[in-house]
């Protein structure tokens, strides 16, 4: 907090297990949750039967893997999200397509309605990590059925070895999420019925097409102009054959 120029009286940090015995369990529902968590760590999961109890992720009817706590994280956001709340969770991508008990998870967040959004972000992007991550965003009261697919892979700028959001980047994004329009090659919104028939892969590559930015050849082109060399190899080889005849008579 200190690194984003948040003074300590502006914000309550307590030391404890998120998962297993969260600090603040008697707080109100929050109208905004961000959320960064450890991407992939481990945790109890099944092995401690009370969880499968606990509010938090009893809904979904099946824990996190115990090797892999991401959506753990996401249904302990949920649970404190108020009915008109948003939540942005930044997810390890393998989140939005492995099978087993996470495609459940994911299941049951897509047939209650509650992913709003995901966005694919660019690589480069965290300290300590290369990969391109991705956000959730959640919401408990939406409009439609429907969930946008936005591929911002490429709203960034090269800093060192990093990429950075740049404000532009930021707006550029925001306004694809407001508008909640398909876009060519950006955004796809997509129901949760076709998500379902998808079986519930959440993967951004899945809907949003990349644009072919390969040179576009003309075939027919090419071919006749493959054409015109053959004839002047042809052409050449017959001179060539000509002229090698002429010195070899003179022998």
């Amino acid at each position: 907090m200190f690194l984003h120029d948040i003074d300590y009286d502006k914000f309550d940090i307590a030391c404890e297990d998120t998962l297993l015995s969260p600090y603040y369990w008697d707080d109100e529902l929050f109208e905004v949750i961000v959320s960064n968590p450890p991407y992939s760590i481990k945790w109890k999961g099944d092995d401690d039967i009370t969880l499968i109890s606990d509010p938090r992720f009893a809904p979904a009817g099946v824990l996190a893997p115990k090797s892999k706590a991401d959506l753990a994280f996401v249904m302990h956001s949920l649970s404190w999200l108020s009915t008109n709340g948003t939540a942005a969770i930044v997810c390890f991508p393998g989140v939005m397509y492995r099978g087993g008990a996470e495609k459940k998870i994911r299941q049951y967040l897509i047939d209650n309605n509650y992913v709003d959004c995901i966005i694919q972000l660019p690589d480069n992007l965290f300290f300590g990590t290369s990969i391109a991550t991705c956000i959730m965003v959640l919401k408990k009261a939406k409009k439609d059925n429907c969930t946008l697919f936005i591929d911002a892979s490429k709203e960034c700028i090269k800093v060192t070895n990093s990429n950075k959001l740049t404000d532009d980047n930021i707006r550029n994004i925001l306004k694809v999420f407001t508008d909640r329009n398909d876009t060519d090659y950006v955004a796809k919104l997509v129901s949760n019925e076709d998500i379902a028939a998808g079986d519930y892969n959440l993967s951004v590559s899945t809907y949003v097409e990349q644009e072919d930015t390969r040179e576009k050849v003309d075939i027919v082109k090419l071919n006749a102009e493959l054409g015109e060399i053959v004839e002047k190899e042809n052409a050449l080889r017959a001179e060539i054959d000509k002229i090698i005849g002429e010195i070899s008579a003179d022998f």
